[in-house]
């Protein structure tokens, strides 16, 4: 690959990052007056767990949903409200494929999204004793 060739798709890596982050600060946004993340259904976090990893999640969001600089964004320990995340995972606006109803049910996501609730806040580098 020569140089421009290399450049070009660096450019085309970062738009597509670019884009899909100011997706996501749109969804957020949305998300901010329509809902809370109270108004998720009850859900189970092992099942969730199980399914994050079965349908193909963890590939672009990491095992915790802690995201990747060349794939999908962070969506845990604190995803968007329920009703956004399930909007969003139905008609995706960016790289996402969408997850229908008849691939994965609203229960699931409501297993999914308690999955990604349970995860651990990352620990502040004060509160890390290797570093006081």
């Amino acid at each position: 690959m020569n140089k421009s060739h290399l450049r070009g798709a660096i450019f085309a890596a970062a738009l597509s990052i670019a884009i899909y982050f100011a997706i996501l600060c749109a969804v957020r946004a949305d998300a901010g007056q329509s809902g809370k993340a109270s108004d998720a259904p009850a859900g189970n976090a092992e099942n969730g767990k199980r399914l994050f990893t079965k349908d193909g999640c963890y590939e672009c969001h990491g095992r915790e949903g802690q995201g990747s600089n060349m794939a999908g964004p962070r969506i845990a320990p604190d995803p968007i409200p329920f009703d956004s995340l399930v909007r969003y995972v139905r008609k995706p606006a960016g790289e996402m494929p969408p997850y229908t109803v008849m691939v994965v049910s609203d229960q699931e996501l409501a297993d999914i999204y308690s999955f990604l609730q349970s995860r651990p806040h990352i620990p502040t580098a004060k509160a890390s004793p290797l570093l006081k």
